[in-house]
């Protein structure tokens, strides 16, 4: 049976806040309220069989806010940044110009000593991928817009520069329908979302 996994990318933690690589600050009172209004436009709890999360505190809030009471999933974590982790990409950049040169350039590296972008594109791959029939039809995974985008970079089974070419928005969703090694994307009006 074909499975439908809707990725919903967490609420922004502050939209003061510079976006920093694994970014582990919580959901603060406005994204907590942007969550709840925006859970009526989205899937409603009752609709996905499994409810799943990335482990980021706003991740998990997220999926609380919009009242999915989502398990946590390790595998939909942020990438592994290394020593950039809680950098901003220009202070990753000042620091050391010539790794983040490299690593924007070649998907396969990791300056940083963390996870490269194909690892990372791999390892969320695996867990779509690996979605038991057991988990029913319908999943719902509220993730970090890095995993998203690495979703639809296995999905699509484009090349993990893809990855860059893709802009995911607070609380915005996407839909996979497949199995293992046949994903489609599905794009749906406001009308379509059970």
């Amino acid at each position: 049976m074909p499975l439908r996994v809707t990725f919903v990318a967490a609420a922004r933690s502050s939209a003061l806040l510079a976006e920093r690589f694994e970014d582990d600050r919580p959901l603060d009172q406005a994204g907590w309220d942007e969550a709840q209004r925006a859970a009526r436009g989205l899937v409603p709890p009752s609709a996905a069989e499994s409810r799943y999360c990335s482990p980021t505190p706003r991740s998990r809030a997220t999926g609380d806010a919009l009242g999915y009471a989502p398990l946590v999933q390790v595998a939909l974590r942020d990438c592994d940044m290394g020593r950039w982790r809680g950098f901003t990409l220009g202070e990753a950049m000042a620091r050391e110009p010539d790794a983040v040169d490299a690593w924007l350039a070649d998907p396969h590296s990791a300056p940083h000593g963390g996870e490269s972008l194909a690892s990372f594109v791999s390892r969320v791959g695996d867990w779509l991928d690996t979605r038991p029939a057991g988990d029913g039809g319908r999943i719902v995974a509220v993730v970090e817009p890095s995993v998203v985008r690495a979703a639809l970079v296995h999905a699509l089974k484009a090349q993990p520069s893809a990855y860059w070419n893709i802009d995911v928005r607070p609380l915005s969703t996407v839909t996979v329908t497949g199995q293992k090694g046949r994903w489609n994307l599905r794009l749906e009006s406001g009308l379509e979302r059970v």
